[in-house]
């Protein structure tokens, strides 16, 4: 007589099955692109459209172990990181940026590639993110790196941590100050005091920036006897050697433009 099937055994489902449609569930974070993403990963000898075979077994990888995530927008998030790390990956490729040629994507002795270690710090910073928007930098990342011999694991981890601390206005603040070079920023003084709780929260994320060493200069100290601070200009702002970091691997010189004009609005400026 057989031994009696477990009641709250699952049925075994088919992992590739499983991976692809996790992807494809990014859909309400990366849109339709998501299904095309998951062809490129799963189907790549029948799109138009692939990316190097070392990137997409790591996604293969990272989608088929995050394939058994269950709350709803955790797994959209998931799925839509890698969706756009996809798309980092075709655009990059499209500008002739080879793929890492040292052991990024090399089973270590006892351990896994660094690249899938990677992907799992991202897919997992992905489900934590609750402001949705930063999802599309955080699978930019991914693909990032996969192209950038001069990075290595302790770096990303760095700036996932600082990352995490960050809110959307911050990275499009960031954005703003990366891309001064070719956007001026503002030459009006900024309120060190605003009145309104929205203008007072926009300036203290600047002086967060600050304060964090993702911006210089650092928050003005008080002079001996009370003499006037010089007041902070957005134009007077530069990346710190942290900021470039965070805005090079997050991909944020091509942050939405619309979002850096709301940033600078809440501040009470002008977009120049």
């Amino acid at each position: 007589m057989s031994a009696a099937r477990n009641p709250v055994e699952e049925p075994a489902v088919e992992t590739p099955v499983a991976g692809r449609a996790l992807i494809e569930a990014g859909s309400p974070v990366a849109g339709s692109m998501s299904s095309a993403a998951a062809a490129v990963v799963f189907e790549p000898a029948t799109g138009r459209v692939q990316v190097d075979e070392r990137i997409a077994a790591v996604l293969r990888a990272a989608a088929e172990n995050a394939a058994g995530i269950q709350v709803g927008r955790e797994r959209v998030r998931a799925g839509a990181a890698l969706a756009f790390a996809v798309e980092h990956a075709v655009s990059v490729q499209r500008t002739g940026r080879p793929v890492r040629t040292d052991r990024h994507f090399t089973p270590r002795p006892g351990s896994r590639p660094v690249a899938e270690e990677l992907a799992e710090a991202v897919v997992t910073a992905a489900r934590r993110s609750t402001d949705e928007r930063r999802v599309r930098h955080l699978g930019y990342l991914l693909a990032e790196v996969a192209v950038s011999p001069d990075i290595d694991a302790e770096l990303v981890g760095r700036t996932l941590r600082l990352t995490d601390g960050l809110s959307w206005r911050q990275l499009a603040l960031l954005a703003a100050v990366g891309r001064r070079d070719r956007v001026p920023l503002p030459m009006t003084p900024l309120d060190d005091d605003p009145r309104g709780w929205a203008a007072w929260a926009a300036r203290e994320d600047v002086a967060d920036l600050q304060r964090a060493d993702l911006l210089d200069p650092p928050p003005a100290q008080p002079r001996p006897g009370g003499a006037a601070l010089p007041r902070l200009r957005m134009a007077d702002l530069r990346l710190t050697r942290r900021g470039v970091l965070v805005h090079r691997l997050l991909v944020l010189d091509v942050l939405r433009d619309e979002a850096v004009a709301a940033a600078l609005a809440d501040l009470g400026l002008p977009r120049s």
